[in-house]
Parts: structure tokens; C-alpha cells; sequence
């Protein structure tokens, strides 16, 4: 009989049976998607939603059991049968515990796979109910709350809340400045891990020799300089979650040192005979396209499939609609504390201003921008003139000047800045009580701080005091 209409995915490495399964289902009526690979099934799961999805449980690279598990987590609403061959039926049992929702030994009869695709549709229904997508995101806990209302924040809140209790690997996948480490922050403070180490390394920042002893240790004497044995990161990790931050700088010989790990779930320090055992939750961010490059042969294909099993992406921040007020006030609080400076608040001029600024730095420049404004201001209010940014340049091409993220002159331009700031502030205020005891008469004010008139009015002017002033 004719089936409810169903979109089901059907992953298995053989092409005879993807094929024929192919031809019974859409006989019934269904429309199907097929994967040679679990990689390639969980690639297709992140674009679309099927209704029932099909794995072969024993496929080289990624098992049908590993399918799964990640299924349970990204669309914990499908039913996943597993086909089994005779052998296997005592893993068909650990899929069912895992939560498969039936499994099916080979060989079978086209209305054996019709009946159980049926049902499963049937139950799909039970599964939605309970895992309706559009509950209110759980908050999340701990000290790094991520801040956002914006349709675009609830879904990377959607996703850390599915990933955390779980112990997939994670690949956060957004521009600088974006919050990548954040997220990682999240997923491991919402998780069983919580109270265990959270490591975050900086892959760009550690020269290639160095970045392997600092991931895997190394034994006493093993290199020039190894003076004494170095417990890696991964074991300092371990039983807690690992954050690779910029895992597209790894030279190609420590990504295939990096897969070992995540295959073997064992290190061996550099010089070491011994593996040692780790348990870890790995997660990976980039701010480059991976997929490009590996088609560019610059990162191992299987090394990103282990990485990419759970993918989050993250918004930039003019994507965000809505949670720029949200962020401004949040870093207007937070800054105002650190510097221990009484502020009001932000005028509408300065808002206006900032909703047309590209951001193209996202939110760590929009916290970089209202830290300075918050130091530089003199008043109580952010106005729009203590914003200090500037407009890109509109070019020919595509209108946008790439970010270039604070160098460290910069930061010491703006500290000097700072510094001169504070001494213009305090000789300001010396100008004006000595104006102030002397009721604003500039002659007697300066002979009374035994300056020569001149000189107390060129400071004067420096500062943009004059007797007029006087009433503010």
C-alpha cells in the first residue's frame, strides 16, 4: 500500500543495496537521498531534515553506530534503523540501547524494510512531540553566559544545548571576534565535564616544534632545550574538554598526528616509547574554511570528517538582529566596573552611530570600542564623539575593508592615549579650582599658582576653559 510521503536518507557503503533500497522506498512513494559514507550522511543530516534515516552499521571510516550517536544529538526527532548482516545482531542490540529505533538483518524482503519505515514514520511522531525544536533554549550556566536574543544566537544556543551533555567532537566555525571561545566555554561549562580542566590552546600562536610538545609532552633529553619531561595538554585535558582555537594553522604532519589521537584516544610524547591513555572532549574552532581547504590539499579530508561530526556555526555580528543595544549595554556595564568609573549610560547619537558601523572586527571589536569610549569619556554618557571609530573607506570592488584586529601599536597608541587623557584631566581640574577659588578672574589665578598669565592661558586654551564656562 502507499505510504505516507516520507524524506528518508539511506547510508550505506555498497552501492548494490543503496540502490535497491533506493528503488523500493521511492516505489512506495517516498523520496530518498542516498551517502556512500557516514561522513558524508552526517554532511547531508547539517543541510537537511529527513523524516527516517537508513544506516548500514558496518561501513569502513564511520560506523553505523557512530551515525547514530550523532543523529541522537543533531535531529534527536528521526528514527534510525539499522541494517545489520547475520554476524553483527549482538551490535543491532547495543544500537537499540544506543537508541536506534529498530534494526533489520540482512538478507531482507522489500516489505520487511516498507513495514519498519512505516512504523518508524508512525513514531517519528511520538519522537517530535517530545523534542519540540521551538522550546525556549534552556539557559545556559556558568560565568561565561553568551549574550542574544537574535533568531541567529538561539540557534547556535539550540546547538550548544544539544551538543553539551554528549561528548561529540565539536567544530565552531566563525569569523574573529565572533565568540568561538565562548562557545567552547558553554559547551564544556553545560556538560558532565564541567567541573574537570577546560584547556584552550592557541594553535596560530605556538611555532609548529613547539605547538607538538606543547599538545603531546615530551621526555627529558628528547630535543636540544627539553631539559626536564613535559606533561602534554592533551594530559593535562584530560577527563575535561581540549579547545584547539584556529586548528586550520596545524602544519599537515601534526593534523595526522591529531587524527591518531582521535582515532586511538592515546597519546605518545615526543621521544616517548609508552602511549599514554587520554579521555578528553575534543573541540576545534576555525575561522577558515576548512572544506575549502582541503580541496586545496592544506587540511587532511578524514582529519576534518573527525572534527566536523557536530558542526556550529556562528553568526558575524551584523547578522544578529536585535542584540547590538543587548552587547553595548552588557560591555558598557562591564568596562564602566573594570575602570571603576560611574557611567550613565550611552546617547542615542552614539547607538545610531554604532548601528551603522560594519563591525567588520564583530563583537570583540564592538568591546574593544566601548572599553576606549568608556576610559576616554569625560562625562557620564557615551557620546557619539567618544566612539572612536572610523568609516571603510568604500573601494571599488565589494565595498569592504578587511578588519585588521588591534596590533599591539595600536594598543600602545591607545594606552598612551589613555595615560595623556588622564594627565589632560587632572591638569584640567587644577585649571579650573584655581579659576574657581579666584572667581574666574584669570590674572589673580595664576599669580596665585605662581604661573605667568600667559602661560596659564595658553593651558587655558589648550584645554578649552575660558571664563564663559564658568556656569556648566
Amino acid at each position: 500500500g502507499e505510504m505516507s510521503i516520507g524524506r528518508i536518507l539511506v547510508v550505506d557503503d555498497e552501492a548494490v543495496i543503496r540502490d535497491g533500497l533506493r528503488r523500493v522506498l521511492e516505489s512506495v512513494g517516498c523520496q530518498v537521498q542516498t551517502s556512500d559514507s557516514g561522513y558524508a550522511a552526517i554532511e547531508t543530516l547539517q543541510e537537511e531534515g529527513f523524516h527516517v534515516v537508513v544506516t548500514d552499521l558496518k561501513m569502513p571510516g564511520m560506523s553505523g553506530l557512530e551515525v547514530l550517536k550523532v543523529i541522537r544529538v543533531l535531529q534527536p526527532e528521526v528514527p534510525v534503523i539499522i541494517i545489520t548482516g547475520y554476524s553483527t545482531v549482538e551490535t543491532a542490540v547495543e544500537a537499540m540501547k544506543l537508541g536506534a529505533f529498530d534494526y533489520l538483518a540482512k538478507p531482507f524482503t522489500p516489505e520487511q524494510i516498507t513495514e519498519k519505515i512505516q512504523k518508524a514514520m508512525d513514531h517519528r511522531g511520538l519522537l517530535l512531540e517530545q523534542y519540540r525544536p521551538d522550546i525556549a533554549v534552556k539557559k545556559l550556566k556558568g560565568p561565561t553566559a553568551i549574550i542574544g536574543e537574535s533568531e541567529a544566537m538561539q540557534k547556535v544556543f539550540r546547538r550548544i544545548n544539544q551538543v553539551s551533555p554528549t561528548d561529540s567532537t565539536v567544530l565552531i566555525a566563525g569569523d574573529s571576534g565572533t565568540g568561538k571561545e565562548l562557545v567552547a566555554r558553554a559547551i564544556h561549562d553545560n556538560s558532565e565535564r564541567d567541573n574537570r580542566p577546560f584547556i584552550a590552546v592557541d594553535c596560530t600562536s605556538l611555532v609548529e616544534s613547539l605547538l607538538e610538545s606543547e599538545l603531546f609532552g615530551h621526555v627529558k633529553g628528547s630535543f636540544t632545550g627539553a631539559i626536564k619531561t613535559k606533561t602534554g595538554l592533551f594530559k593535562v585535558a584530560d577527563s575535561g574538554t581540549l579547545f584547539l582555537d584556529e586548528v586550520s594553522n596545524l602544519s599537515l604532519t601534526t593534523q595526522s598526528k591529531l587524527l591518531r589521537v582521535l582515532q586511538e584516544r592515546e597519546i605518545v610524547p615526543i621521544g616517548g616509547t609508552e602511549p599514554i591513555s587520554i579521555d578528553i572532549r575534543l573541540i576545534a574552532a576555525t575561522n577558515r574554511n576548512l572544506k575549502e581547504m582541503v580541496k586545496a590539499g592544506l587540511f587532511r579530508e578524514d582529519l576534518f570528517f573527525r572534527l566536523n561530526i557536530i558542526p556550529i556555526n556562528l553568526p558575524l555580528l551584523r547578522e544578529r538582529e536585535g542584540d547590538l543595544p543587548l552587547l553595548i549595554s552588557h560591555f558598557l556595564r562591564k568596562c564602566a566596573d573594570d575602570v571603576g568609573k560611574d557611567i550613565r549610560g550611552i546617547s542615542p547619537a552614539a547607538i545610531a552611530k554604532l548601528k551603522q558601523y560594519p563591525f567588520s572586527g564583530n563583537v570583540r571589536e564592538l568591546e574593544n570600542i566601548i572599553e576606549r569610549a568608556v576610559v576616554l569619556t569625560t562625562g557620564d554618557l557615551i557620546d557619539s564623539d567618544d566612539l572612536e571609530i572610523q568609516f571603510p573607506e568604500v573601494d571599488g570592488d565589494s565595498g569592504e575593508k578587511d578588519y585588521v584586529p588591534e596590533t599591539a601599536q595600536d594598543l600602545k597608541r591607545t594606552k598612551k592615549r589613555i595615560r595623556e587623557t588622564a594627565v589632560e584631566s587632572v591638569e584640567r581640574a587644577f585649571l579650573i579650582n584655581a579659576l574657581e577659588r579666584n572667581n574666574w578672574n584669570i590674572t589673580k589665578a595664576a599669580q596665585e599658582v605662581g604661573m605667568q598669565r600667559t602661560n596659564f592661558q595658553a593651558m587655558l586654551k589648550k584645554q578649552g576653559i575660558s571664563a564663559k564656562n564658568k556656569e556648566k
